[in-house]
C-alpha cells in the first residue's frame, strides 16, 4: 500500500491540453473516485497514473518513489478495465494467475496467491469453469481477483461496473466496498456516476474540463459545495437552481418563489446571484397557492414532484411518507432557509 501524490500534472494532446496542471494527495490506504462528466478528463488522468499516458509536465509518485517516466509494469499499480479482458480459453484459476505465470513466480506461490484472492471474492465454486460459462459480475470479478493476485501497492479501476446491469451494478459495488474493507490497498477508481462516487468513496475528487472543481469526503462536497457545478453535480436528483438577486443582509429575492430568503451570506448587493436548495430539503404544503405540480414519479419509498413556477423555472421536491401530491395540485413550498446555498451567477463560485 501506498499514497500516491500528484504534483502540477498536465497532459497535452499536441497543442490540445487536456489536464490543466493537476495537484492532489491520496493517502495511503485511502478509497478515492475520480468523478465528472465525460470528456472531463478522470480516465486520462488515472491512465497518465497507470503509465498508459505519457505525462506531459508534473510529477508523479506513488510511496516514496517518482513513477512519471517509469513503464506501467514498474509503478506497482494493478489496473481493472470496463471490459473484462478475460482469457476465453482459459479458466477461472488460470486467468488469475497468468500473469505471476508470465512473471515465472513458483507454482506454490501462484496456488497460495489465487486461493486467497478466490476466498476474499468468493470465486471458490467457479474456479474450473471459463469466462463463458460466468455472468457479467462474476466474469467483473475475475478481473478483479487477477488484480489481487499481482499484491500491487496501489489498484486502479477505470469504470468497472459500467457494462453490468442495474442489478449487478449494485451487488459489485456492495463487492467493491467490502474488498476495500478487507485488504485495505489504497484504491483509484473512476467513473461517471455520482451515485458509486457518494457510496464508494473515503475522498471523491470532481473534476470538469482537467481541472479539479472540489476534492473532499462525500458528505463534505455534498454539505459545503464550493461551486454551482459542484453543488448540481453530486446529489440525486441534482440540486434546484433559481434565478436571484441578492440584497441588504444577505437576502436573496427569488421570484420564482415568491418571496425573499434571509441567508446571511455576504456579497454585493444588487448582484445577480443562482440560489440553489436540494429536492429533498423543500416540503409541499398542500394548503399553499403558489405552485403547481407538473408531474409525479413514485418510486415506492419516495416520489418526486414536479413542479412550474411562473417565472417557467422548473424545480423537483422530494416527498416521502403516506401523502403526497398528485398532478394538477396547487401548493405551497417551504424550506429551511439555512440549507438554501447561494452562488454568484457569473463565476458560478459559492457565496458564502
Amino acid at each position: 500500500m501506498s499514497k500516491v501524490s500528484l504534483n502540477n500534472v498536465i497532459k497535452k494532446y499536441g497543442d490540445v491540453q487536456v489536464i490543466h496542471g493537476i495537484d492532489l494527495e491520496i493517502n495511503d490506504g485511502e478509497f478515492c473516485v475520480f468523478v465528472g462528466p465525460s470528456g472531463c478528463g478522470k480516465s486520462t488522468l488515472l491512465r497518465m497514473v497507470a503509465g498508459l499516458e505519457e505525462t506531459t509536465g508534473g510529477q508523479i509518485n506513488i510511496g516514496e518513489r517518482d513513477v512519471t517516466t517509469a513503464d506501467p509494469s514498474e509503478r506497482g499499480v494493478a489496473m481493472v478495465f470496463q471490459t473484462y479482458a478475460l482469457y476465453p480459453h482459459m479458466t477461472v484459476r488460470d486467468n488469475m494467475g497468468f500473469g505471476l505465470k508470465m512473471n515465472k513466480h513458483p507454482k506454490a506461490e501462484i496456488v497460495a496467491k489465487v486461493a486467497e484472492a478466490s476466498r476474499i471474492l468468493k470465486l471458490d465454486d467457479y474456479l474450473e469453469r471459463k469466462p463463458v460459462a460466468l455472468s457479467g459480475g462474476q466474469r467483473q470479478r475475475v478481473s478483479i481477483g487477477r488484480a489481487i493476485v499481482r499484491g500491487p501497492e496501489v489498484f486502479l479501476f477505470d469504470e468497472p461496473l459500467s457494462n453490468l446491469d442495474a442489478e449487478l451494478r449494485v451487488e459489485m459495488r456492495v463487492e467493491i466496498a467490502r474488498l476495500h474493507k478487507e485488504i485495505g490497498a489504497t484504491m483509484i477508481y473512476v467513473t461517471h456516476d455520482q451515485v458509486e462516487a457518494m457510496t464508494l468513496a473515503d475522498k471523491i475528487v470532481v473534476l470538469r474540463l482537467g481541472v479539479i472543481e472540489q476534492a473532499g469526503s462525500p458528505m463534505e462536497l455534498y454539505r459545503d459545495p464550493d461551486n454551482k457545478f459542484v453543488a448540481g453535480f453530486i446529489g440525486s436528483p441534482a440540486m434546484n437552481f433559481m434565478d436571484g438577486i441578492l440584497g441588504e443582509g444577505g437576502v436573496v429575492s427569488v421570484p420564482a418563489l415568491q418571496r425573499d430568503v434571509a441567508t446571511g451570506v455576504g456579497g454585493e448587493a444588487g448582484s445577480k446571484v443562482s440560489f440553489g436548495v436540494r429536492p429533498e430539503h423543500i416540503t409541499l404544503d398542500p394548503s399553499g397557492t403558489t405552485h403547481k405540480v407538473d408531474m409525479t414519479e413514485s418510486l415506492g419509498g419516495v416520489s418526486y414532484a414536479y413542479i412550474v413556477s411562473e417565472t417557467g423555472e422548473r424545480l423537483i421536491v422530494e416527498e416521502r411518507g403516506d401523502v403526497r401530491s398528485n398532478e394538477g395540485d396547487v401548493v405551497g413550498l417551504n424550506f429551511e432557509e439555512s440549507r438554501s446555498y447561494v452562488f454568484d451567477a457569473k463565476s458560478e463560485l459559492r457565496i458564502r
